[in-house]
């Protein structure tokens, strides 16, 4: 065989090489989230997490799976990689948490077109943070370097997360009836939805800057629009220790107009009082920036609130005196009333 034009792997773009050596850079950043249950370091074919099974008379695995969506952009806009990775994490971990089930592990997949290992190191970094919010050991994943799929220096995430909770304890809101009472636990900001609109208003429509400070704002209007997502995990783990909580739903796309209606049974509605809570104001500027409709607010972003508990009237105030100090901010937000179909009402 004539050897004179030969090429590598290398050559075609994916560098061997590299990717071990990002492997290499990343294991003290896994082995931080390891919990006990662990039985393997990175590096082999599958992760192998040993559950115990003891601590549950019924065990039922929960799996969820996300991505960041478009958020990204900014991420490459800005180069700041950090935060996204806590995102991942949190639109996973936070979908588990609602039916009542302790996040296990998570395991990430990222996708580039040429692996470069300091900045894939920093989206690690915060896939293993928002892990150690949550609690879950981050077992394993898989880098793709994908020339001619993806450009530049562009890549794309996705994860999964697997819980468990004992089969009598899931959450499933077929207990919710009328006259229990909504809490609403604040966002930290658009969390990981709705950033194709957001992007087009304040980029296209308002043509701002993403390092400018608009009024009203603490801090730049990149590093706002970057804030993670809150993971909630721990907050409401410890809820569901002393308090009944007859359902939970996580407020990411379709807003609470569509997120709420997934948990109430046949028979009931949800009323939300709109002015319970004080609308942050990246979502002002939005709304203001876009002309975007009240409606399309509700049912495309959080609008402030990234989590809702429907509980009975007679725990309500415990369970937000006890959500503020864990330091989070809760409010009552609205009431379970009878209806033909499940639905939410604007109040």
């Amino acid at each position: 065989m004539n050897n004179k034009n030969s090429v590598t792997y290398k050559d075609a773009g994916v560098d061997i090489d590299a990717g071990n050596h990002f492997v290499n850079l990343i294991k003290p950043l896994v082995k931080q989230t390891a919990r006990p249950e662990v039985l393997t370091d990175i590096g082999g074919f599958g992760g192998l997490f040993s559950l115990n099974s003891s601590k549950y008379r019924r065990p039922t695995l929960v799996a969820a799976t996300d991505g960041v969506g478009t958020k990204l952009k900014l991420a490459f806009m800005l180069d700041q990689h950090d935060t996204v990775g806590i995102d991942l994490v949190a639109m996973c971990v936070n979908d588990i948490i609602v039916q009542g089930a302790e996040p296990l592990f998570f395991l990430d997949y990222l996708a580039t077109a040429k692996l470069h290992p300091e900045q894939a190191v920093k989206v690690v970094k915060g896939i293993a943070e928002g892990c150690r919010q949550a609690n879950c050991a981050l077992l394993g994943g898989e880098t793709a370097e994908m020339p001619g799929m993806y450009t530049g220096d562009e890549y794309d995430l996705a994860g999964f997360a697997v819980g468990v909770v004992d089969n009598d304890k899931i959450i499933d809101g077929s207990t919710i009836t009328k006259g229990d009472q909504i809490i609403g636990i604040l966002s930290s900001g658009l969390h990981s939805n709705g950033f194709s609109l957001a992007r087009k208003v304040f980029l296209e429509t308002l043509k701002l800057d993403l390092s400018s400070q608009p009024a009203g704002l603490n801090q730049s209007l990149g590093s706002e629009l970057l804030t993670p997502t809150r993971i909630y995990v721990k907050s409401i783990l410890n809820l569901i220790r002393d308090f009944d909580i007859k359902g939970i739903a996580h407020i990411t796309g379709g807003g609470l107009l569509e997120n709420i209606p997934r948990i109430l049974p046949q028979q009931c509605k949800a009323v939300i009082d709109k002015q319970s809570w004080q609308k942050p104001v990246i979502f002002e500027m939005l709304r203001e920036g876009g002309n975007i409709p009240e409606e399309e607010m509700y049912r495309t972003f959080n609008y402030g609130i990234g989590m809702t508990l429907v509980v009975s009237a007679q725990d309500a105030d415990d369970i937000i005196n006890r959500l503020n100090g864990m330091n989070e901010q809760a409010r009552l937000i609205g009431e379970i009333l009878p209806a033909d179909a499940p639905v939410v009402e604007l109040g």
